[in-house]
């Protein structure tokens, strides 16, 4: 399968019918939600929107509810507002990491500081509830409820495990299942729900999305020690610079004794964490961190078998999957 291929935009491409119809749908709501709330926080509101990303999420909720639900305003509702929850996220993201840059442009922290950048990454958590609630779906809700909740624990979990690399990797995986992959089993289960889908069929999809959202938070952290800066658009090893640990570097420990003793607050410059992502990958970390990754894609598309999808939804789905798998940025 080709990276153009398991790309966003040639999984929409490959999906065709409705789909790049819904998507332009879902960047003109978005457009409009971030405006319209003063110059100050509408213009960080925009910026932030506008910085674009790979609407991975939106997409999801597209392709899970499927065709029967493309006319339904809720379905917009729903990928405007996890599209939302994650840009609120981000926006917070940065004013905790000091962050200058995101995807290659300045940050809302970067151009007005904290307290503009709290209240953008607010009004957006806000405007995505109101969406959702003007619906007129408790249970949509209530789903990204539950997956905001999921946010904030993973990320007091992260700052608690900072600088301690005897992280198991069960509390790891946690991490990555609270801080990205609920909001992946939200997108699916408000798509589900749009289509009108019984309760089995939305949690399986909420099984679906959860699973490769544990699979695209695993191999970002590969990417973090393994991917050029040209295509991650940050350095090599900035986790580790950050004090966060993740599964390459929890596996290396354990096979590099040398480096079980390392402490991590002696990594403060760029150099020395290129030094130490080359140190991990020397142990074959890396292939076995994106070997457990595919495992858990492939037990995550396994949940589709047994649905009674659209026709070309089963294939779209897979395709998602595959560019999880196959992700390189």
């Amino acid at each position: 399968m080709t990276a153009a291929a398991t790309s966003v935009e040639g999984i929409v491409r490959a999906a065709g019918g409705h789909v790049p119809s819904l998507l332009a749908q879902v960047e003109q709501r978005l457009v409009a939600l971030a405006a319209g709330h003063g110059p100050v926080l509408a213009h960080h509101a925009g910026h932030t929107i506008a910085a674009g990303g790979k609407r991975l999420r939106p997409l999801l909720v597209i392709l899970a509810a499927g065709p029967c639900a493309a006319g339904r305003a809720e379905l917009i509702a729903a990928a405007a507002a996890v599209e939302l929850i994650h840009s609120a996220t981000l926006v917070h993201d940065d004013v905790l990491d000091s962050a200058s840059l995101r995807r290659g442009v300045p940050t809302v922290w970067a151009q007005g500081g904290r307290a503009p950048a709290v209240a953008t990454g607010d009004l957006l958590f806000s405007r995505a509830f109101s969406e959702l609630t003007a619906a007129g779906s408790l249970e949509a809700v209530q789903a990204l409820s539950r997956a905001t909740s999921a946010l904030a624990e993973g990320e007091l979990l992260q700052r608690q495990d900072a600088w301690n690399p005897a992280v198991p990797v069960d509390r790891y995986l946690l991490r990555c299942e609270l801080k990205t992959a609920r909001l992946f089993e939200a997108s699916c289960q408000l798509g589900a729900l749009a289509a009108r889908a019984p309760a089995g069929h939305v949690a399986a999809l909420g099984a679906f999305g959860r699973g490769i959202g544990v699979a695209f938070q695993l191999l970002d952290d590969v990417l973090d020690v393994a991917g050029p800066a040209a295509l991650t658009g940050k350095h090599r090893g900035t986790d580790l610079l950050d004090g966060t640990v993740t599964l390459p570097l929890i596996i290396a420990r354990e096979r590099d004794a040398p480096l079980a003793a390392l402490d991590l607050r002696t990594i403060t410059t760029a150099d020395a964490a290129e030094a130490l992502c080359d140190r991990i990958a020397a142990t074959g970390a890396l292939e076995a961190s994106r070997e457990r990754a595919l495992e858990i894609v492939e037990a995550a598309t396994a949940q589709l078998a047994p649905l009674a999808l659209e026709p070309g939804q089963r294939e779209a789905l897979s395709l998602v999957a595959g560019s999880v798998a196959d992700r390189q940025a």
